[in-house]
């Protein structure tokens, strides 16, 4: 067995039965590392004792068992028994105590219950089209898991590796590979969230997208031509519904995959991205990783330069059966020459005017487990065994790495369906193709479902996550009856980090398709979306240095309210909102659990409720169960047809006081949106802090600058939900703001209290970066 301290808290576990610790492949998942090695150790007589800053570890020689303990002597981890690593004919094993009240999640974008114990899983990434609530395996393979007791453990082997979480002997739990090393990484927390920092310490920091990629996004099966997506564009505009993408689906080019414009199409694709751009709109194109055999002049190409995968058999390109274009040659991205070339191809439409791209069939498609015939398949990396989980990890790593090379500083769009641990540093996730492919009015499940994957998602470093709006799966025959699962997907889908509307075919799925109240609804909830883009974007970059998601199973946040375990029907949005989607049809009410606390009815503040319980919240097809817990503040903008339409607009607060002593705070933060200058903290924070006494609130708001950013001068409105009027507000200085509806519009720091709404405005002009302010009863 080889020890290696990662950094502190992260111990790599390699164990060889061989003793050469000699790897087919670098890791595809771990950043290079310099291991520390800052051990102590004390050999005792039945083995050795291992001591770092933060864990002790005990290795027994005869039987072989390691266990984990925190610097305190808690048991965090060991080995079950005789059967710390087992070696047979069917592979390697490591079977781990599973203790009675263990809890384990994880393991990136599966479908099913958030605790995985007492379940069996699979990595193997499968086009799995419209997927039952439990199927497994699923499109991506995140072989990353949490316990309760304060570990995580990422297994870093890219083979058709298993997990039995207690489902055989709820006395242990065991991970297993038919190939490949047995190397893991131990992750210590103790909490959640440090768990979750320890990973993405391990595989990278994921990349933002551009501030567009929040905005709402159109698609269809079969938007692959220009009067489609023209119409599509004029829609959005004349309704005022806000929208930022418009996607071209898999038949926009000519040929898989030249990268040309269909000719029968495509009248002027680059006026017409001009045109749309003008309009606000950005459009981001399919790829897939294949060359079609009638592409006779690129496949020729990329054969005769071996960048295609070949077949074992017969030591040519392997022709592979694809849904779309005919037999394919598979471009090989192990292969470091082919990067270039890929990056040369797609960079024709990058200079066309097209923001991004989704990397779609990476699994590669029709490559499930019966496809055995795949296996034949010989990458310039190794077997298809080896690669099959990272193949699609691969591509993206091309994909955006000749994005930067040929663009330089500028921020890419990429979201892929295929990938493996690590994909956060080259692209985004959705959750492939979802929904009731028989009855697609009756695809109830499946939303519900999305709940827990996208969390799930979210905790495996895919923090950047949409699943596809209306499902996907079924073709839509009677929009009316269709309108109130649509709706429903709608609500959910904008508090997806990013929302993409999408169907099947030539299945449109706009929302003014589906009757005048449920495209009202549908605009409401797209605009509450971009009235929350400060709040967004801030958690996008906190996002970026941790790897905390947007989306977040309840228990991140309330990791000791047994309540939260397993609730996969509700989510923290960030830290201060608590959503609730509603997943029923012809729901009168939503259950929702409120941890402890005080909780705010978000779209009427003057309703609050007591935390600690279950409550019944009476719900309409317009409601989307929305709370904000005391103490929080909420940055808004106005509603606009595109992200940043208008670049000067306010910042707006809501702000829902602390406790008396408490404070209720928020760090808005900001950057241009569109380069890599985050990476280098190119960019401002605006503190806000809201402290509560019995006399009143006391506020303070700064502008901190960071790397000389520019930024933008913003006018501040502070909305103060207290049922009280205050008597005055005055400056730390003693003067006197204005009051009254007259000095708003000549833009003095001025306040008026509305009492039908319980709430004090408070108007700060541009230029006042550093104010305090004292509310006064």
């Amino acid at each position: 067995m080889l020890l290696e301290l990662y950094s502190d808290g992260i111990v790599k576990v390699w164990i060889d039965p061989e003793g050469t610790f000699e790897r087919n492949n670098d890791s595809y998942a771990v950043l290079s590392n310099q291991a520390q090695n800052a051990f102590n150790i004390a050999e005792t007589p039945q083995g050795y004792e291992v001591y770092t800053d933060d864990l002790i570890i005990r290795i027994n020689k005869s039987p072989f068992c390691i266990r984990f303990f925190d610097k305190y002597q808690k048991l965090l981890l060991e080995d079950y028994q005789d059967r710390g690593f087992v070696v047979n004919e069917e592979g390697m094993a490591v079977s781990k105590t599973l203790r009675p009240d263990e809890n384990i999640y994880g393991l990136g974008e599966k479908a099913g219950p958030l605790n995985r114990r007492g379940r069996s899983y699979k990595m193997w990434n499968s086009d799995k089209p419209c997927y039952g609530v439990n199927e497994d395996p699923l499109y991506k393979s995140i072989p990353f898991f949490m316990s309760n007791y304060g570990y995580g453990l990422f297994f870093d082997n890219t083979y058709k590796t298993t997990y039995d979480f207690g489902e055989n002997d709820k006395s242990y739990y065991t991970f297993s590979t038919p190939g490949g090393e047995m190397v893991y990484y131990f992750l210590f927390g103790p909490t959640y969230k440090e768990i979750i920092s320890r990973y993405i310490e391990l595989t990278g920091n994921p990349i933002m997208p551009p501030k567009w990629g929040f905005g709402f996004s159109q698609c269809r099966g079969m938007l692959t031509n220009e009067k489609l997506t023209r119409d599509i564009a004029e829609g959005y505009r004349k309704r005022n519904i806000p929208c930022d993408i418009i996607y071209q689906d898999i038949g926009w080019t000519q040929h898989l995959q030249d990268f040309e414009w269909r000719d029968d199409n495509y009248e002027n694709p680059v006026q017409m991205l001009d045109e749309l751009k003008e309009q606000g709109f950005k459009v981001i194109v399919s790829q897939d990783p294949v060359i079609s055999q009638s592409n006779e002049i690129q496949w020729r190409e990329a054969d005769s330069l071996g960048y295609f995968t070949t077949d074992v058999r017969t030591g040519k390109a392997y022709d592979m059966p694809w849904p779309w274009g005919g037999n394919c040659g598979v471009v090989d991205f192990t292969n470091p020459d082919v990067a270039d070339w890929w990056g040369a191809y797609q960079q024709k439409v990058i200079d066309d005017g097209v923001r991004g791209f989704w990397t779609d069939m990476g699994e590669p498609a029709w490559s499930n487990e019966e496809s055995t015939d795949r296996l034949n398949m010989k990458h310039h990396d190794g077997m298809h065994a080896e690669i099959h989980n990272v193949y699609g990890l691969t591509w993206d790593k091309v994909v955006t790495e000749q994005f930067e090379k040929r663009n330089p500083n500028t921020r890419i769009f990429q979201m892929t369906r295929a990938a493996f641990a690590g994909l956060q540093r080259y692209t985004f996730g959705w959750s492939g193709d979802t929904g009731n492919g028989y009855n697609v009015t009756e695809g109830w499940k499946q939303l519900a479902n999305q709940i827990p994957v996208g969390l799930s998602a979210g905790m495996g470093g895919i923090p950047f996550w949409s699943c596809d709006i209306s499902g996907y799966c079924g073709d839509i025959k009677d929009y009316d009856a269709m309108g109130e699962l649509y709706a429903r997907w709608m609500q959910f889908g904008v508090f997806n980090p990013l929302s993409r509307a999408h169907h099947e075919g030539n299945n449109a799925v706009e929302p003014w398709l589906f009757g005048d109240r449920v495209e009202a609804i549908s605009k409401a909830a797209i605009e509450l979306k971009y009235s929350l883009f400060p709040y967004i974007y801030s958690y996008a970059r906190e996002a970026y240095d941790t790897g905390m998601p947007l989306m977040r199973a309840m228990f991140l946040e309330f990791p000791d309210d047994s309540e939260t375990d397993d609730l996969g029907s509700q989510f923290m949005f960030g830290e201060e909102l608590l959503v609730a989607p509603v997943v029923e049809q012809a729901a009168a009410v939503k259950r929702v659990y409120l941890p402890d606390g005080v909780w705010y009815d978000y779209h009427d503040p003057r309703v609050s409720y007591d935390g600690g319980q279950w409550i019944d919240f009476p719900v309409t097809l317009e409601t989307i169960p929305l709370f904000v817990k005391q103490g929080a503040v909420i940055p808004t903008m106005p509603v606009m047809q595109y992200i940043h339409e208008d670049p000067g607009y306010p910042l707006i607060y809501e702000v829902f006081p602390a406790r008396i002593n408490r404070s209720a705070s928020f760090i808005v933060y900001e950057d241009d949106g569109e380069t890599n200058d985050y990476k280098r903290d190119v960019g401002l924070k605006r503190i806000f802090e809201c402290k509560t006494f019995r006399s009143g609130f006391e506020i303070f708001l700064e502008k901190k600058v960071m790397k000389n950013y520019i930024g933008r001068e913003r006018k501040k409105i502070i909305r103060l939900h207290s049922r009280k009027k205050p008597v005055r507000i005055t400056t730390f200085e003693g003067d006197k703001l204005k009051k009254g509806e007259r000095h708003f519009i000549k833009s003095r720091l001025a306040w008026r209290y509305d009492k039908d709404q319980k709430m004090c405005i408070i108007q700060v002009p541009e230029g006042m970066d550093v104010i305090r302010l004292k509310v006064i009863f």
